[in-house]
């Protein structure tokens, strides 16, 4: 089991680089060209910019079971395909169970933008998600140290 992170504009790759050394867990940081993003105990990626760039490069990288840490639901469903375990920054887990819902809201959400529409965006962020955040990736990381699978 290794841990991926779609970097760009990921609040908690610190908490995540934390918790996977704690563990001694492979940490691999995917960004584009247009971030600088390194820290010590994990490897960085960096891949040309471009539409899903970084998405393309780490679904490639996985193998299933691993733990990917993104905001992104396409990427999210790609990974869910490959057998690996997708998180989400606020401390959710991706599965079969919420991924089509939250691939339709962000659909809807994008046709809404199109029509010349406006949607909120995400609010500020509160410690508790970094918290719930961190609890999530504890637990999914001991469900996969353990061979128990999906967190």
């Amino acid at each position: 089991m290794k841990i991926l992170i779609d970097a760009d504009g990921c609040p908690v790759v610190d908490i995540t680089v934390q918790e996977a050394a704690r563990y001694h867990i492979e940490t691999v940081i995917l960004c584009d060209t247009s971030h600088w993003i390194q820290r010590e105990g994990a490897r960085t990626i960096t891949v040309s910019k471009g539409a899903d760039s970084v998405d393309f490069t780490l679904v490639n990288l996985l193998c299933a079971g691993d733990l990917v840490i993104t905001q992104d639901y396409g990427l999210a469903a790609m990974c869910l395909a490959r057998r690996a375990v997708p998180i989400h920054q606020n401390g959710f887990v991706y599965d079969d169970r919420n991924i089509d819902a939250l691939l339709s809201a962000r659909h809807v959400s994008r046709e809404i933008r199109r029509a010349g529409g406006r949607t909120k965006g995400p609010s500020k962020r509160k410690p508790q998600e970094n918290e719930r955040f961190q609890k999530t990736l504890r637990r999914c990381i001991l469900a996969g140290l353990g061979g128990q699978g999906p967190c």
